[in-house]
């Protein structure tokens, strides 16, 4: 009877049954939701990685345009400098040909000396300015013929030349670093 019989005392250690078989239930409710919180993080970590990941590559992107953008706008300048000096030698040139042809006239001449020094003073002038603005002259009598950097307006026979070389050079070639400004106007010995 005593059994059946319900006290206080019984009823709080039947509590206390109860309460100690519930914790246990209790911290794996716990586990199952913390994995759904702990999935859902690291789905998130993934998704902000990736998204960084491409804000990352966008950077990376952009900067080697802007670096390609800037080489190709230096070297433009440098083109449009290249062509400007060019285009103005070009036209400077005519005059560069009459002082070496004066310069040709009077060896072996009696002429004033004065006549002379004026013009070999001004063909030096000439030659410095156009050394300044990297211009150089091509083209010297036994040089190999280039078709790329010579006109040949002609042909002879010379045994004293290789084959395929300039026998003689009627007007001189001018280049400004790799940009041929005339091409040099030959004759082509053995060819």
């Amino acid at each position: 009877m005593d059994k059946e019989k319900t006290t206080p005392e019984t009823e709080e250690t039947a509590e206390a049954v109860e309460e100690v078989t519930e914790e246990p239930k209790k911290p794996e409710k716990k586990k199952a939701e913390k994995k759904p919180k702990a999935d859902k993080k690291s789905a998130e970590i993934e998704k902000l990685k990736e998204e960084l990941g491409a804000e990352k590559d966008k950077y990376i992107r952009l900067y080697a345009e802007y670096d390609n953008y800037r080489k190709r706008t230096s070297a433009e300048k440098l083109q449009i400098y290249d062509d400007a000096t060019a285009r103005a030698i070009k036209e400077i040139l005519p005059m560069a040909d009459s002082v070496t042809q004066a310069l040709a006239q009077f060896e072996g001449k009696d002429v004033p000396e004065e006549f002379s020094k004026g013009i070999e003073l001004i063909a030096q002038q000439l030659k410095a300015s156009l050394e300044k603005l990297k211009v150089e002259a091509f083209c010297e009598v036994g040089d190999t013929f280039d078709p790329e950097l010579h006109n040949a307006v002609s042909m002879t026979e010379d045994e004293n030349l290789p084959e395929n070389s300039i026998a003689a050079v009627y007007q001189k070639g001018y280049k400004v670093g790799d940009k041929i400004i005339r091409h040099a106007m030959v004759v082509v010995a053995n060819a």
